[in-house]
């Protein structure tokens, strides 16, 4: 019985004691334990969430300026830009935002974000899976967490992509639920043809096969079955009728032009894996670490992420997508208020902003606030772990759900952060 409970992985070691509390007593002796060690009282209220049936996170990697972007300041630690007003009553922009502030009264501005650490590597890595990294554990990232609570997305498809350089694998999951990476949109998913000719291909599979089933049958381990479950789901993307929603060339060129290049043509090839049924897409932009001659950068990245969120948004919302689709753009931290001697900003993850959009929650809303100078939080106050439990609220998942990894350790989605339950509608 011990070593069975020990074994219990993904199910939840918390429900197996419920349940078995429940059949030998008839109650549940563990609901103290329930609430207080489990995460129940992290649960989102009634009705919060569960809209989002897709989400595209949109990654700033390096360190996004929340006071050049989205809390801009008028004092001593105002940017070279002045702030612009938007089609959204009292909310301003940073001056590098104009096709933004046409789009602020679709979006939800959280200025009130704010994490443990000021160091890219840890900081990218909570900002994706809610954990600080740990040597001995990897944990999973949105798209694979909601994998695991719903299942897939599509028979064929990924149920989870990155484009660009991001994190591509499944944490503690198994490799069949780690998102599919795309190094660059315009390319597509390469390598997805076989050179051989299809007679060759089906020939050279079938004969790995042959190989491959004494193998499966005489070693019938967690890990052999999770290998064959990836090579599977490989092999049914491969095969798919459905790989033109990853071919860019099937949009016209004025839909191609409104997003603008490289980091905007991710943020279109998101909006064609949604429609195809794909459930979670990151889209990285790199090129926020500003330590110098931060005008020049927001000139030159910041301009590039204004027009391609903008485009984005628009035109979920023309396709009437936009109230199923989160959209969420965040970074690993801000950056210092004050400019420093060469012109930038340095890294600062005391508060920074993040951005919602669609997927059920509020339009021309912001919540929290940062102090006059943007150096404090100031009101409601929302760490990291919030954040990934916010975006998991969305989606519909158990955020308070305890899952064990094969190692016996509980997690749940975001690290049993809490929801911002005020940003939904």
């Amino acid at each position: 019985m011990k070593n069975t409970y020990l074994k219990l992985d993904p199910a939840s070691r918390r429900e197996f004691m419920l349940r078995t509390a429940k059949a030998a007593l008839g109650v549940s002796v563990l609901s103290g334990l329930d609430n207080e060690a489990f995460g129940a009282s992290v649960a989102p209220p009634a009705g919060v969430g569960g809209k989002a049936k897709a989400v595209i996170y949109l990654y700033m990697a390096g360190g996004m300026s929340h006071i050049d972007t989205f809390d801009p300041k008028t004092g001593e630690t105002k940017g070279y830009k002045d702030p612009i007003s938007t089609n959204a009553a009292g909310i301003q922009l940073g001056g590098y935002m104009p096709k933004m502030a046409k789009q602020a009264d679709k979006i939800t501005i959280v200025r009130s974000t704010t994490s443990k650490t000021g160091v890219h590597e840890d900081g990218t890595y909570v900002m994706h899976t809610g954990y600080d990294p740990r040597g001995t554990v990897m944990h999973p990232t949105m798209g694979s967490w909601a994998q695991h609570f719903k299942g897939r997305s599509h028979k064929t498809l990924p149920s989870s992509v990155v484009i660009g350089a991001g994190t591509a694998n499944a944490g503690f999951f198994p490799p069949a639920l780690a998102p599919v990476p795309i190094t660059n949109a315009e390319s597509g998913l390469q390598n997805s043809k076989s050179s051989l000719g299809q007679a060759a291909f089906n020939k050279r599979i079938a004969l790995m096969n042959e190989f491959d089933t004494a193998f499966r049958d005489k070693f019938k381990s967690p890990e052999v079955r999770a290998y064959t479950e990836f090579y599977d789901e490989t092999m049914n993307l491969l095969t798919s009728s459905d790989l033109d929603a990853f071919d860019l060339t099937k949009e016209d060129s004025a839909t191609r032009q409104l997003y603008g290049n490289g980091f905007g043509q991710g943020c279109l090839l998101a909006r064609r894996l949604v429609q195809a049924g794909v459930r979670f897409i990151e889209v990285r932009s790199g090129g926020w670490d500003m330590h110098n001659y931060i005008d020049e950068g927001m000139e030159r990245t910041g301009t590039g992420m204004d027009n391609a969120f903008a485009a984005l948004l628009s035109d979920l919302d023309r396709l009437g997508m936009l109230d199923s689709t989160m959209v969420v753009l965040g970074s690993e931290f801000g950056r210092t208020p004050n400019i420093n001697e060469n012109s930038g900003r340095d890294h600062y993850p005391k508060v920074f902003s993040t951005v919602f959009a669609g997927g059920g929650v509020k339009r021309g809303f912001v919540y929290g606030s940062s102090d006059k100078d943007g150096k404090e939080v100031a009101d409601k106050q929302v760490t990291v772990q919030d954040f990934i439990a916010t975006i998991g609220a969305a989606m519909g998942l158990p955020v308070a759900e305890v899952v064990m990894s094969p190692s016996g350790r509980p997690f749940t989605v975001g690290d049993r952060g809490k929801v911002a339950a005020e940003i939904f509608a």
